[in-house]
């Protein structure tokens, strides 16, 4: 067992293996059980009418703190030492991973002192101040909130738990797509909002595992397509700071090693805009009566919007033609009224 060269060093830090496997997101629906949510899986007629394919949508709005990032925040401090929880945890995020890491130290027992933009929405502040949480603020088109995190780990001895660039956290995320596959049996393609690609990286693990052949096919907002000219290069590719309503898909570049396991798994990444976007949400809301916040609704918005064509179902002798059958992971659902209310104006 090698450790990764992506992963924290300081005074958390224990070696990890570089690569992640189904049996290391089912070690970590194990760890979960119990402490997360097993989220609902919905089905629309009005949809699969409209875009033509069996649509399974995994709800993660329904998660603990509102979102995905729970699985793996917890996953990922539940390893750490009792010695090191004593001291505490660091991490950086514009939002979920802020509130999911926060509420995982305080399930343990430790303290988490998170690093956020000063432009995060409130509902996400002032959820993340709510589990407890130190607060430190930095501009995010200035700033480098790596660098802030680390040396606050490193200034208090914390672990420092970043948001997608680790074994730990990615399989976390990969047991919404684990229970997702358990619920509705083989899927035909699974759509997964892509940031910095943890949540896609943990999803196609498990996905391309559980049913070969499975068509992975990530989306991000037309303004923040790191992902997408990263797999053009062949290589991670940096972008300026996306200005996207999807705040938490504003990714300058994917991970190492996110980029590492999408690369090999990702059979597309399409892109949609702030308006398809608030078209998703508002169908959402309207159709399915939940609520998402922008990131949350970017796959939804790719089916809706005719940027991704129903993938086609071979033969299967002696059974009758069904239409392709689709998952969606519904990401997160942490919108503030009020900003909802403005997105939908």
């Amino acid at each position: 067992m090698t450790p990764s060269p992506s992963c924290p060093t300081g005074p958390g830090s224990t070696d990890v293996p570089d690569v992640v496997t189904l049996d290391d997101v089912r070690d970590a629906a194990r760890r979960l059980a119990g402490v997360a949510h097993r989220t609902p899986v919905l089905r629309s007629r009005t949809l699969d009418a409209l875009v033509g394919a069996e649509v399974h949508l995994k709800c993660e709005n329904f998660q603990r703190v509102g979102a995905f990032k729970f699985r793996g925040a917890y996953n990922a401090l539940s390893r750490l030492s009792p010695e090191q929880l004593a001291r505490g945890v660091a991490a950086y995020s514009s939002g979920n991973h802020a509130q999911a890491v926060a509420l995982a130290a305080r399930e343990l027992g430790s303290h988490a002192v998170i690093v956020m933009p000063e432009d995060t929405p409130k509902s996400k502040k002032d959820a993340t101040a709510g589990y407890g949480a130190e607060i430190v603020t930095y501009d995010r088109y200035t700033g480098d909130r790596v660098a802030i995190g680390r040396q606050l780990a490193d200034e208090r001895g914390l672990a420092l738990i970043p948001p997608y660039e680790h074994p730990h956290i990615i399989a976390g995320q990969g047991t919404a797509a684990l229970e997702l596959i358990e619920e509705t049996g083989p899927l035909d393609a699974l759509l997964t909002p892509v940031g910095g690609g943890g949540l896609m990286a943990g999803s196609a693990t498990a996905a391309t595992a559980l049913v070969p052949g499975i068509r992975m096919i990530g989306v991000e907002p037309a303004a923040g397509d790191d992902t997408l000219r990263s797999l053009a290069a062949g290589h991670p590719v940096t972008i300026p700071v996306p200005r996207t309503i999807a705040d938490g898909q504003a990714a300058e570049r994917p991970g190492e090693l996110t980029f590492a396991i999408n690369g090999r798994l990702l059979d597309s990444v399409v892109l949609v805009t702030d308006d398809e976007i608030r078209t998703a949400m508002k169908f959402a809301f309207e159709r399915l009566k939940i609520v998402t916040e922008p990131s949350g609704a970017s796959g939804l918005a790719a089916l809706l919007s005719g940027h991704i064509a129903p993938p086609p179902v071979p033969e299967r002798p002696g059974r009758y033609p069904h239409p392709p059958r689709v998952g969606v992971i519904i990401s997160g659902g942490n919108v503030g009224v009020e900003r909802f209310l403005e997105l939908l104006r």
